[in-house]
């Protein structure tokens, strides 16, 4: 595994020492409702600074989409943590996958 990525692991072990919610360790289900809920709202951020600021992205729009992927993020790490995977794996996984796709 990239050690840079194992920062990604960091990461997951400290979300999850903050996790609390019903049967957690077997609870697929409030993670993924919580990431879709949490992606909705990173959307109706942008979707704001597309109608409210005409595209233009201000240091309190950015403040806030960055709030919200932080909360994106968290859930993600949750969702690997009830499937017992590594954050760090997933994400080499998936960037070699983009690397396969420009060979």
């Amino acid at each position: 595994m990239n050690d840079e990525l194992y920062h990604f692991d960091l990461y997951q072990d400290a979300a999850e020492s903050t996790a609390v919610y019903p049967n957690k360790g077997d609870n697929l289900y409030y993670p993924a409702l919580g990431l879709a809920g949490e992606a909705g709202e990173v959307c109706e951020k942008i979707k704001k600074i597309m109608r409210d600021q005409k595209g233009e992205i201000t240091e309190e729009s950015a403040r806030q989409v960055t709030k919200e992927l932080g909360d994106v993020l968290w859930y993600v790490a949750m969702i690997a943590y009830e499937f017992d995977l590594s954050l760090a794996l997933i994400a080499e996984i998936n960037l070699n996958k983009l690397q396969d796709r420009m060979d």
